[in-house]
């Protein structure tokens, strides 16, 4: 498959597999709250091209999960079973194409894509810099920041399945807030963002306006997946889990940010099961309280563990 524009090409399928096998890898090494058991087995792909051969490759019943930078993501203690697709190792290339489009690989970092945008003096990307994750987990989840959403930006995906990658339009996908429609068992691999003309200083000088009001609104040190739940109709969640008396909460070494409500912080050394505690006890307050249940953004996989046992660290 050849794509002119973007310049990706898969070219035969039958080749062997070029990237980094890694088997019962910690997944507290790749999760940005730094907690989770092992992967059975673990794949980092070349390139995009190792990656389709090794979707192609795969058994049909083998179960697959696929890994960015693991910022929005809980892996329970007893890990996950399978295999894991990591993508932010190599998939990090990025491109200037023509009529303010930028193409962008699944494993780029966020901030990295609004970095590159303003030095190509494309502006509209700003906001990714406030998104603590790469590209493909931004379209998979249609992020969002300071008031800026990923997908409004896409102008096309490359989507990868067991068949093969397909480039398809943005207008194909149905979005919502901090939600994608996309075929079980697909992946983003990259994207085509339509940008506009602007003033590359300017850009910058946002983009750092914007992680310096990040870095002072939340607990940017601490060890956490960004905002825990997504914020309901007409509300925020942290201002619920505030007036719910949670800020602040502790369960064995895990807490309610102290700094912003919507935040679950690693303190050292916490479980995934003290995390999940967290978010279980924080749904049950506030829908108890206010009527409202939260819905969290966070993915929480992996071998469940039973949360009704003390945690006594």
């Amino acid at each position: 498959m050849v794509d002119s524009c973007s310049g990706y090409m898969v070219t035969d399928t039958t080749a062997a597999l070029l990237g980094e096998w890694r088997y019962d890898e910690p997944m507290s090494l790749h999760t940005s709250w730094r907690v989770g058991g092992p992967a059975g087995r673990f794949y980092l792909p070349r390139d995009l091209d190792d990656c389709v051969h090794f979707m192609q490759g795969l058994p049909a019943d083998e179960p697959l999960f696929y890994l960015g930078l693991g910022s929005n993501l809980l892996v329970r203690d007893g890990g996950i079973p399978g295999t894991v697709l990591c993508t932010c190792n190599r998939l990090k290339r990025t491109a200037l194409l023509p009529e303010q489009r930028i193409y962008v690989e699944a494993g780029t970092p966020c901030a990295h894509v609004a970095r590159q945008a303003a030095a190509h003096d494309l502006t509209g990307a700003e906001f990714l810099a406030g998104i603590p994750g790469t590209m493909g987990g931004a379209l998979a989840m249609n992020a969002g920041a300071f008031g800026g959403v990923t997908w409004p930006v896409v102008a096309r995906v490359l989507v990868l399945d067991r068949s093969g990658a397909h480039w398809y339009p943005a207008s194909d996908f149905e979005t919502g807030y901090r939600s994608v429609r996309l075929a079980p068992g697909a992946l983003f691999l990259a994207c085509e963002l339509q940008l506009a003309p602007g003033d590359g200083a300017a850009s910058r000088m946002r983009i750092r306006e914007l992680l310096a009001q990040r870095a002072a609104t939340q607990p940017t040190q601490q060890p956490s997946c960004g905002s825990v739940f997504r914020n309901p109709p007409g509300d925020h969640a942290a201002r619920l889990i505030e007036a719910a008396g949670l800020k602040g909460l502790v369960r064995g070494r895990a807490q309610v940010s102290s700094m912003h409500a919507n935040f679950i912080v690693n303190l050292g050394g916490a479980t995934a099961r003290d995390i999940e505690w967290l978010i279980l006890h924080v749904q049950a307050q506030v829908q108890a309280q206010y009527g409202m249940l939260l819905q969290p953004e966070v993915r929480i996989v992996g071998t469940s563990l039973d949360l009704d046992e003390d945690s006594s660290r």
